[in-house]
């Protein structure tokens, strides 16, 4: 007969927590979602529904990032628009990305556009940038051909993988 010890229990129990539990250190972490912008290239740009898709990218991806585990941090629509010196400012500027982000209490922060350069595809992209210091974390691109709702929620859940998984590469 074996004699475990209420000491023993205790470690049975933080090892078989540790074993069994799923990773949270990167749980924690806050992500800002900028609002995406719309780099439309075809002969008919900017035609509403393009710009409506483009302006639901950003819940679509929010919600994707909190079923990961992630804290969704908002940042003021109108402290975006001040921080946008013009078309495609943000996603070209890190930094200034990074301190509008810091200033909403972020970690992390999502600058995205869809790039439309066809009737028959778009690219839905996103530069991860880390707050503290300003770097770019990674360049994700997700492919969608077609317009229709369900298209763009796969290339949002596509980006919010690759998204997840640079994530849990840092410590």
């Amino acid at each position: 007969m074996i004699h475990i010890t209420g000491q023993h229990w205790l470690a049975i129990a933080g090892l078989f927590f540790l074993l069994l539990a799923p990773s949270v250190g990167y749980a924690e972490k806050r992500i800002a979602v900028l609002d995406f912008e719309l780099n439309d290239l075809t002969l008919a740009p900017r035609i509403p529904s393009e710009v409506q898709r483009t302006a639901g990218i950003k819940a679509l991806l929010e919600e994707e990032l909190a079923k990961a585990g992630y804290k969704i941090v908002m940042v003021d629509t109108r402290a975006q628009s001040a921080a946008t010196a013009g078309f495609g400012y943000l996603f070209d500027h890190d930094d200034a990305a990074a301190e509008l982000a810091r200033q909403a209490g972020a970690d992390y922060v999502l600058v995205g556009r869809l790039h439309k350069p066809s009737f028959l595809f778009a690219y839905i992209m996103g530069h991860l940038i880390r707050v503290s210091d300003a770097r770019l974390i990674g360049n994700f691109i997700s492919e969608t051909k077609g317009a229709e709702k369900k298209l763009t929620l796969k290339g949002v859940e596509s980006l919010a993988v690759k998204i997840d998984a640079a994530l849990k590469e840092i410590k």
